[in-house]
């Protein structure tokens, strides 16, 4: 019987191998081909400024990031389908700042315009801050909010210190290498090597990459159908839409709360607020981006949930650990140390902590 079997089955195999070959090759028919996807025949610019592609180097070394790109097709259907969501409101940041449209290519170059992802450096965020130079362009970065998360607030941030560096620089080109590389490290090789053109400096080989991974991230989202991603406008994210509250929080306030006053759940709010780092908000005031629609009769919402919420609220004791301090026991307990200060009034005059101290935790 197997014997008789035995023709089937390889013409069986036979069909489905030549079905697979014919849909890959169907898939690949509508893609350019590596080979022409690279051939740049018109003049190119960052920020207005030339790329001086008639230099063999240069345009081998753009070439290399266009392959690389085009190389990781998935990704690039990602970055286009964000930049629906993203791209319109650090457009409309750079025009009100009358700072080049190009720069919001560094976004997509920084983070592929994901809130989450850290790179190796502990550099956050859309715009991929590190924690001293976010805080020192005003981004709140704390145990309870890292604003590095915040498109809006992570977009003002970047171009604050875009245009500084442009102040310093003279050149976008120059300012977005020093995005990547650092102010005085680009200034120390510029001074060594006596030269201010970034196509003719020796810096290290991921900053030699950036401007030119940024191009090829022009390039193709300039004109997707181009190399062979014809996506509609409806097979965009769509752009943010929401409304702003503005919470007082006395005490700790469970972000379930603020999911059920905005008649969303959780993961929603989450999602609206990456920069929010735990489950509650500790004392303080903030603004939340809510749901569109819900905006009107939130606090109205809010106001009942809270009162309902507040009774079954009771005083914790905690027990001084060896090895605790103020911060571990604030992130434990997902509070602020401000409010381990406010619950226990001796740590304001209190410098050390010693095993076996109690604490109330106030929740």
């Amino acid at each position: 019987m197997l014997k008789n079997l035995t023709p089937y089955l390889l013409l069986s195999l036979s069909l489905f191998f030549s079905f697979s070959v014919s849909a890959d090759n169907l898939e690949n028919a509508k893609f350019p081909s590596l080979l022409s996807a690279v051939r740049i025949t018109s003049p190119m610019d960052f920020c207005g400024e030339a790329v001086p592609l008639d230099e063999p180097n240069v345009r081998e070394r753009l070439e290399r990031e266009l392959l690389v790109a085009m190389g990781n097709r998935h990704q690039i259907i990602l970055w286009i389908k964000r930049s629906g969501r993203y791209f319109p409101h650090i457009e409309d940041a750079l025009k009100r700042n009358d700072m080049p449209d190009d720069l919001k290519y560094v976004a997509i170059a920084e983070s592929a315009l994901l809130p989450h992802i850290g790179s190796s450096k502990h550099a956050i965020g859309y715009w991929q801050f590190l924690k001293t130079t976010g805080r020192s362009y005003g981004l709140r970065i704390d145990g309870a909010i890292d604003e590095r998360r915040n498109i809006f607030a992570s977009t003002r941030a970047a171009i604050q210190y875009l245009k500084k560096l442009h102040g310093n620089f003279s050149s976008w080109t120059l300012a977005a290498a020093a995005y990547n590389m650092g102010e005085g490290g680009l200034k120390g090789r510029i001074s060594a090597q006596k030269i201010k053109n970034y196509y003719h400096l020796y810096i290290p080989m991921e900053t030699q990459r950036y401007i030119f991974k940024i191009l090829a991230i022009k390039l193709i989202l300039s004109d997707p159908k181009k190399y062979g991603f014809n996506l509609t406008k409806e097979d965009l994210y769509s752009p943010l839409s929401f409304n702003r509250v503005r919470i007082k929080v006395s005490s700790h306030l469970p972000l379930q709360l603020i999911a059920e006053a905005s008649s969303s759940y959780f993961k929603e709010i989450k999602d609206l607020n990456p920069e929010i780092r735990g489950n509650n908000l500790p004392s303080g005031t903030y603004s939340i981006i809510v749901p569109k629609g819900t905006g009107k009769t939130f606090h109205a919402n809010l106001a009942p949930l809270v009162a309902k919420y507040r009774p079954k609220r009771n005083n914790k004791i905690y027990t001084v650990k060896k090895g605790d301090n103020l911060s571990t026991i604030a992130k434990k307990h997902g509070v602020q140390i401000s409010d381990l200060k406010r619950w226990n009034k001796k740590l304001q005059h209190k410098k050390l902590l010693y095993p076996g101290d109690k604490l109330v935790i106030d929740k």
